[in-house]
């Protein structure tokens, strides 16, 4: 591909007009949203409003006046973006923490049923906390198995099997109707981290079968910095599933303060303790971003941007370990390379961010509302440039820095 070929594609880009909505720095090409989302223009005015009117002026009162509301009004947001009913999601803290109270829930549906299947290789903090879950269910246990076999190690004694949608390293999809099905039909549940799926791939949560899931909302929904999390139950196990930590916002009558708990209906009861409403303001900005996009041609954007990287890779003699098939894959791309870490950096010194994942990945994340076919495109000569000249090699380049 040319530049005038991209420019080209970014002349008939129907959701090109999105970028105007963030706050990009100068000189910056930003291909790290799958660890941290650029800034919504709206998020700065939305959490000033939040900072000096509603909390300096309205003060205790804004409780009445939206922010007690706040996680559903957002769950019912996010919703969309994951094929999922406005009363089936709920914004409340971070993804490891809605991991463990949804596996624990699921641990406890039927007692004959004490396995949590998961792959090894699987995102860290998935596989700790499923640890530390089944540590709380007497009798229950963690079994991690290769990708390859994870549905033959479905069996009877399998209360859930949690999967990443997208791999955090590969970008390799699991292909989700096929996998909810089969656990369904192993009598298990089905729980979907989405943290690396949601606003960057096509999701429908219901029409896939799905139980359960999880997601973050400071990668590809643009909610800022350790931003909060959602948890989607489906409607047809709101009743049967309650919440291990049972703190007072998911209470059925929080300000009857009764000193037993009885848990609210729906998704209320996945709640905990008092919204953080700084943090809720952000995540609600960058999520109505979303709220005159065109989802399917983000999609669509997605597939080609990753196409222009995986072309400049391959010119460059990268060794790319994402799936080639769209739609085996998510929204970054990654290379194999021995000094990957140094690569990373020396992209970062001419002013393109990615990132490096251990022990030998170059990641590049793609974000289709704010990253034009050009700046692509420009990434992709950088990066052919980094490798040809073998300016990684230079010494500050081999220092270790944490790269997120």
């Amino acid at each position: 591909m040319t530049r005038d070929e991209a420019r080209a594609l970014d002349a008939a880009d129907p959701i090109a007009a999105v970028r105007d909505r963030f706050a990009l720095p100068e000189g910056v090409i930003y291909l790290d949203g799958n660890s941290l989302g650029a800034l919504p223009a709206a998020t700065v005015a939305a959490a000033g409003d939040l900072v000096a009117r509603q909390w300096g002026e309205r003060l205790i009162r804004s409780w009445n006046e939206g922010w007690i509301d706040a996680p559903q009004r957002i769950g019912a947001k996010i919703a969309p973006l994951i094929g999922a009913a406005a009363d089936e999601v709920i914004a409340c803290d971070s993804t490891s923490a809605n991991i463990f109270k949804l596996l624990v829930a699921a641990l406890r549906v039927d007692p004959k049923r004490r396995t949590v299947l998961s792959e090894a290789g699987n995102f860290p903090t998935d596989l700790h906390i499923a640890e530390g879950a089944v540590a709380c269910v007497p009798g229950a246990r963690l079994e991690v198995v290769p990708r390859d076999k994870l549905l033959e190690a479905l069996g009877p004694d399998t209360a859930v099997l949690l999967l990443t949608h997208v791999h955090y390293k590969t970008a390799e999809r699991f292909d989700m109707p096929a996998v909810s099905r089969a656990a369904r039909e192993a009598g298990a549940l089905m729980m979907w981290d989405l943290s690396h799926s949601a606003g960057a791939v096509a999701i429908d949560l219901d029409d896939a079968g799905a139980d359960l899931a999880v997601g973050c909302g400071y990668k590809y929904l643009n909610g800022g910095p350790g931003a909060p999390a959602f948890l989607y139950v489906a409607r047809a196990l709101q009743d049967r599933l309650a919440s291990p930590l049972s703190g007072w916002m998911g209470h059925a009558e929080p300000f009857a303060f009764a000193d037993a708990y009885a848990p609210a209906p729906g998704m209320k009861r996945w709640l905990t303790g008092t919204p953080p409403m700084l943090a809720m303001a952000a995540l609600e900005a960058g999520l109505d971003v979303w709220s005159t996009v065109d989802r399917p041609a983000v999609w669509r954007k997605s597939a080609a941007l990753w196409s222009i990287l995986a072309e400049a890779g391959g010119q460059a003699g990268l060794d790319c370990v994402t799936p080639a098939d769209p739609a085996g894959r998510g929204s970054h791309i990654s290379f194999r390379h021995p000094e990957a870490h140094a690569i990373v950096q020396a992209l970062i010194d001419r002013g393109v961010i990615g990132d490096f994942r251990d022990p030998d990945m170059v990641r590049l994340g793609l974000t289709p509302l704010y990253l034009s076919h050009e700046d692509v495109w420009r990434a992709g000569e950088a990066l052919k440039a980094v490798i040809a000249d073998r300016s990684y090699r230079q010494p500050q380049f081999a220092v270790r820095q944490a790269v997120t």
